[in-house]
């Protein structure tokens, strides 16, 4: 039986959960979870900051928290194993008021809680903390605190991997349930698309105008048709798409008027699959329907608007072979515990995507959290308390 120390577990979640930091403000939490570190006797020279802030590009307070533990015991000279997790929470948890209500953790207020990720930042620590408490053999370890995974998976993308250093496997903890072994995840792009028509006044002569939002409407309406919107299913290729901001100018709505023909849209959207080709093929089909709105929507004076279609690539698809040394170390610390082991797919991205892009093929398992980015969010108190447990067990097999 693997033990550890449930109360001190639960007074660092909540302590945790107490920080604020959403995406792109994680100064606050991660000086926290080093401070956190260096309580349970980490020193406090093997916690580093990288340099990914400097690399991102948009606003990031502080890089990615880098934490070296060397090998303890008969393991001492075992291959380096990551854990990792994300510092940042979605906006939306910014003002959370954690209370525990019997075998759950709520948000005393309107706003979302924070266990998407700070259940994953109290494992890690008190994995470390239990490690040392207990003399447990382990092999060299490196844990990762990742920023902005929330705003798109920008820490991972850009870690310094010369400050990880070699390792053979990693361990992400990001998720609900501790016995599910996320093996694979989807890929992503996102895309935008500058719409641009020509001005007339509305009531005078409107023909004489290209309605930008006309054009948009036109081709979303067509990309439903097609079914190329939600859940899309062509053959035995399968992704998802979606548009999120239909806008004008410098963030302002579309249009200046309702007397004056709109002229400028912007619209930006997402697309995954499993399949990045689909994904290309999901893309394709929303630039073909901008192109055709475009050309079918004519002025009096013959001229027609004009599109200018971005894609970019968020993040790419993997896939563990289910007979990977991760994936059957993740199996058995789930069975280590007393759990049933649940090899899954994930249809959202994870920092996972990238650390195995970068070669690190990397498992990720649940610490709890329960309907993430809503003011409904919760932690199963239970269950993260198991994903403690299944840290040590991922740190100690042999």
């Amino acid at each position: 039986m693997i033990a550890h120390d449930s109360k001190a577990a639960l007074d660092l979640l909540m302590r945790f959960l107490a920080v604020e930091g959403i995406t792109g403000q994680e100064k606050a939490i991660g000086e926290d979870v080093a401070r956190a570190l260096v309580e349970v006797g980490v020193p406090a020279d093997a916690i580093a900051l990288d340099d990914a802030n400097t690399r991102i590009p948009v606003p990031t307070e502080t890089g990615n928290l880098i934490v070296k533990l060397p090998g303890r015991g008969a393991l001492s000279n075992g291959q380096p194993i990551l854990f990792m997790t994300h510092l940042d929470t979605v906006p939306l948890c910014a003002g959370a008021k954690p209370r525990i209500v019997g075998e759950k953790i709520v948000s005393g207020g309107d706003t979302a809680l924070g266990g998407d990720n700070r259940t994953g930042c109290a494992v890690l620590v008190r994995m470390a903390a239990e490690l040392a408490r207990q003399n447990l053999d382990h092999p060299p370890l490196v844990l990762v605190f990742c920023v902005r995974e929330e705003s798109g998976l920008w820490g991972a993308r850009h870690i310094n991997l010369d400050m990880v250093g070699p390792v053979t496997m990693g361990f992400n903890f990001d998720g609900s349930k501790p016995s599910d072994v996320v093996t694979g995840a989807v890929g992503g792009d996102a895309w935008t698309v500058e719409i641009k028509g020509r001005a007339s006044h509305a009531g005078v002569a409107p023909e004489r105008g290209i309605s930008a939002s006309m054009i948009a409407a036109m081709a979303l309406a067509d990309v439903q048709a097609g079914g190329w919107f939600g859940k899309v299913v062509k053959g035995d290729k399968t992704g998802t798409s979606n548009v999120g901001t239909i806008a004008g100018r410098d963030g302002r709505g579309a249009g200046d008027a309702t007397n004056v023909v709109t002229d400028y849209c912007f619209v930006e959207g997402e697309s995954r699959s499993h399949d990045m080709a689909f994904v290309d093929a999901i893309n394709d089909a929303y630039e073909a329907a901008l192109t055709k709105a475009a050309k079918t929507l004519v002025s009096s004076e013959g001229k027609t608007g004009t599109v200018t279609f971005t894609r970019f690539r968020k993040y790419h698809s993997f896939a563990l072979d289910r007979g990977s040394e991760v994936v059957k170390r993740g199996l058995a610390a789930v069975e280590a515990i007393g759990l049933p082991p649940n090899a899954k797919l994930a249809s959202g991205g994870l920092d996972a995507n990238w650390l195995s892009l970068h070669g690190i093929p990397t498992a990720t398992f649940g610490g709890g959290q329960n309907e993430p980015h809503t003011v409904d969010e919760w932690v199963d108190i239970p269950a993260f308390q198991n994903a403690c447990r299944l840290a040590i067990a991922l740190a100690t097999a042999r």
